[in-house]
């Protein structure tokens, strides 16, 4: 499982370094992540790490590399 996780994070992070700031739901669609604990355990990995920011706009969650 925690391969899993890293690998996840290694896809967000590509994916947020390439389009800048995103929606949660946008990087669940670029990734192809099919699960939302596997999506957020990633995000949460590299949250933890530092690596993001987060903003919420009109109810909806955007997150963003630092």
């Amino acid at each position: 499982m925690i391969e899993l996780i890293g690998t996840n994070a290694g896809l967000v992070w590509n994916t947020l370094n390439e389009r800048g700031k995103t929606s949660v739901k946008d990087v669940k669609k670029a990734t192809k992540i099919k699960a939302d604990k596997d999506l957020y355990a990633a995000i949460g990995w590299l949250a933890k790490e530092g690596k993001l920011s987060f903003e919420e706009v009109e109810g909806e969650l955007f997150v963003a590399l630092i």
